[in-house]
């Protein structure tokens, strides 16, 4: 792995972490839909501003093509990005001109300028919106990238970074080199400038800036990319183009008390299409809606944004599950949270008084086929009970693996439910022979019947389907059902 040193940091850097380098697998899937309602307008700031702090615009050279390249949205599940080609107005809107802005304001960090593999932390003026929740404090990297995380720790490429282009650059040496940043209380730019790789030199010098928005978007501006990003060596430091983050699980040993160790899970990645980062191109990126914006419990488990939403009374939050909040939401034991009272306050609206994802979703199941079942079915019928159960059980699969770190938690799951599955066929086979006497299934069960109870066979001719006559077959008595079935 790659290790940075963290100078300026606090709180200090922790050497008992562990790094998962797998990306969970998606529980969602987000309707196609709700790009239409996606402003792609763009996201300079203060573009039109005659004041010396306002975005301005970067001028490309005269000869140059106007012709629009623009890349079509992608979806990423909490991020829609667009790629701007060079010739677009609009990557050029997107670059911010920190020479143009108050000099009290743009600082530049001396030790980032002038080291290798070095991390510092850096303090936002504003709440900045990162995938769902608000951050206040980044730590910005020589490697061209920005470290999100709370949890400061030395492999900092791994997961929970701002990318606009990671790779091995060294500002140390040149004496042009600079890490500079700006910060005008609504936005935050940080911007690489003239900066080398350290294991080619002589490729040229990179000029690229992040721009952090207080409404969550992300710009990417490139001003001198001088070869193809897919050509940049990954051997001696990881190549990313895009947006990562993470949850930490903290684990308690016990061989050695008040000891304990703390595991980074990364559950979403944003990778960007690195043969579209040239020179005068731009990346922006929208935040889409996620389950944390949600404060009740009804908007919460009706809300359709792409996400199984669940809410938790005990810490009043909205969550699907997987967000940094993941260690509060298992010990706080929402997972297993089942509604306590559910009713329908109109034939299209569900009203929540206490809910949480599994019987959420099970509701949302009978909604979607449209049938038509009275809620306290859902405890009274055994096969949905049973279910729901194992909906339970499947929800909290997770945070029994991280706890136990076995593989026997999901042979268990599958396990239950192949058994409900089994108990829910024996129950509607039941019911549907109760009120189908004569069916071909009832016939054949009542014909092979023990052979200590008396083996009887219908006859059709009484044509009622709750009475029958039957005459015993291998007995010598005989009787006929005369009550209802």
């Amino acid at each position: 792995g790659v290790f940075y040193e963290v100078v300026q940091s606090f709180p200090r850097v922790e050497e008992n972490v562990e790094m998962d380098s797998f990306v969970s697998s998606h529980r969602w899937r987000r309707h196609s839909e709700s790009l239409k309602s996606v402003d792609t307008n763009r996201a300079s700031m203060g573009q039109d501003s005659l004041e010396p702090g306002g975005f301005t615009d970067l001028l490309l050279e005269e000869g140059h093509d106007n012709t629009t390249q623009i890349e079509e949205d992608t979806d990423h599940n909490y991020y829609t990005s667009r790629t701007y080609g060079p010739y677009d107005s609009t990557s050029r809107d997107l670059w911010v001109n920190i020479d143009q802005m108050e000099k009290d304001k743009v600082k530049i960090h001396g030790i980032l300028s002038n080291t290798h593999r070095q991390a510092a932390r850096v303090n936002l003026s504003f709440d900045f919106p990162f995938y769902g929740h608000f951050l206040r404090e980044i730590t910005v990297a020589t490697g061209g990238f920005i470290y999100t995380g709370e949890v400061v720790h030395r492999m900092l490429t791994a997961t929970q970074y701002i990318a606009p282009l990671m790779a091995n650059f060294d500002p140390s040496v040149s004496r042009n080199s600079t890490v500079r940043y700006f910060d005008n209380g609504t936005a935050l730019v940080v911007q690489w400038d003239h900066v080398h790789l350290q294991d080619n030199y002589n490729l040229g010098s990179f000029t690229f800036q992040a721009t952090l928005l207080n409404d969550g978007r992300i710009i990417f501006g490139y001003k001198e990319i001088p070869v193809a990003v897919t050509q940049i060596s990954s051997t001696n430091h990881p190549v990313k183009v895009g947006l990562s983050d993470a949850f930490v699980v903290v684990h308690r040993i016990q061989q050695i008390p008040n000891v304990r160790r703390r595991t980074i899970y990364e559950y979403h990645r944003v990778e960007l299409q690195m043969s579209k980062i040239t020179n005068l191109s731009a990346v922006e990126m929208i935040p889409l809606p996620t389950c944390l914006q949600f404060t009740s419990c009804g908007p919460c488990v009706t809300a359709q944004i792409g996400f199984n939403c669940s809410w938790c009374s005990k810490l009043q939050r909205c969550s699907s599950g997987f967000d940094r909040h993941r260690q509060d939401w298992v010990d706080s034991g929402c997972p297993e949270e089942v509604c306590e009272e559910t009713a329908y306050s109109s034939p299209e609206q569900l009203r929540y008084s206490s809910c949480s994802g599994p019987s959420q979703r099970i509701i949302q199941v009978l909604k979607k086929h449209r049938v038509q079942m009275p809620l306290n079915l859902l405890v009274c019928f055994p096969a949905i009970f049973f279910l729901k159960c194992a909906l339970c059980a499947a929800s909290t699969d997770d945070s029994a693996a991280e706890k136990k770190g076995g593989m026997l938690h999901a042979g268990l799951i599958v396990g239950i439910l192949v058994l409900v599955l089994v108990v829910a066929a024996a129950i509607l086979v039941t019911v549907y022979m109760y009120h189908h006497p004569t069916s071909a299934a009832s016939l054949f069960f009542i014909e092979r019947r023990p052979s200590r109870w008396p083996a009887m066979k219908f006859r059709r001719g009484s044509g009622h389907p709750a009475y029958a006559e039957v005459e015993p077959v291998g007995e010598k008595e005989g009787f006929i059902v005369s009550e209802q079935c």
